[in-house]
């Protein structure tokens, strides 16, 4: 009799371990495998100024561009740009995504131009991005003045930067 509670309890303790076991979640992170799946080329960019919450001037960049931008992300965090601003450029940096996954921040330093002077900067683009939209085939950011909180008055400056899913070379 003794032998059979000792059995009863010795299966109940297994059957409850591999039970609790089996529940766990994995770290697996869909936002970021998302991001890092594959190469994203640029194929929108675009410059909005605002004065207070009124859009007063909207450009569309890349008018003229004839090299192909690429935005790589990579599941070691790393990432790499080519091409950035239609120049031609090979930038690396790290990447990563803000504990509520909503913003992508991006530490790496790219070779721009100022349009009316056609003068070489360097800046970071991408330091903080806020994602707009991702989806399998599609990655929207948008950088610049991203303040929620702003005076009527205020002027401010956002990029938005359209990508589409290219295959991965």
């Amino acid at each position: 009799m003794k032998f059979k509670i000792r059995l009863l309890i010795l299966f109940t303790i297994v059957a409850v371990g591999l039970m609790v076991n089996s529940c766990q979640k994995t770290k697996q992170d869909y936002i970021a495998s998302l991001i890092a799946q594959n190469q994203w080329q640029l194929s929108s960019a675009q410059v909005t100024t605002y004065i207070g919450g009124t859009a007063i001037s909207q450009l569309i960049l890349d008018t003229t561009c004839l090299v192909t931008q690429i935005f790589k992300f990579n599941t070691d965090n790393t990432c790499s740009y080519t091409n950035f601003d239609c120049l031609t450029q090979a930038t690396k940096g790290t990447w990563s995504l803000s504990q509520d996954k909503l913003f992508l921040n991006v530490n790496m330093t790219c070779k721009d131009t100022i349009a009316r002077t056609d003068t070489t900067t360097h800046s970071k683009p991408f330091q903080t991005a806020q994602i707009i939209n991702l989806g399998q085939y599609s990655l929207v950011l948008k950088t610049g003045d991203l303040q929620t909180n702003y005076s009527p008055t205020q002027k401010r400056v956002q990029y938005q930067w359209g990508f589409v899913r290219v295959k991965s070379q």
